[in-house]
């Protein structure tokens, strides 16, 4: 089995920081591609950002400049930078990861999700 799960979600005023972890565990050879999403009340999930196992990143228009990605391949954790936040960032934020299992499967994997919310 492989679990992600994601903490470091939080209240933060408008401007401030909040740093989002991602840690897998379970049945794992190797991680691909890490990423987060988000989803807001009312609205579609959405992809934030991604990085390969080699370290590249893409982000979201929005998010670019103020979100970072990064990750510990070591640890089995990817992280969300998340800097000048404002109040369209609220969101449930997701992780996810392409993981390759023992036998050299790869499967797509989701955390369970944790509350952003900012406001003043």
């Amino acid at each position: 089995q492989v679990q992600l799960v994601e903490s470091g979600g939080g209240l933060v005023q408008p401007g401030g920081s909040l740093r989002l972890s991602c840690a897998a565990s379970g049945s794992i050879r190797s991680l691909n591609d890490m990423g987060w999403y988000r989803q807001a009340p009312g609205k579609q999930r959405e992809w934030v950002a991604r990085i390969s196992s080699g370290g590249s990143t893409n982000y979201l228009d929005s998010v670019r400049g103020r979100f970072t990605i990064s990750r510990d391949n070591a640890k089995k954790t990817s992280y969300l930078q998340m800097n000048s936040l404002k109040p369209e960032d609220t969101a449930v934020y997701y992780c996810n990861a392409d993981v390759v299992r023992p036998s050299g499967s790869s499967w797509n994997y989701w955390g369970q999700g944790t509350q952003v919310t900012v406001s003043s």
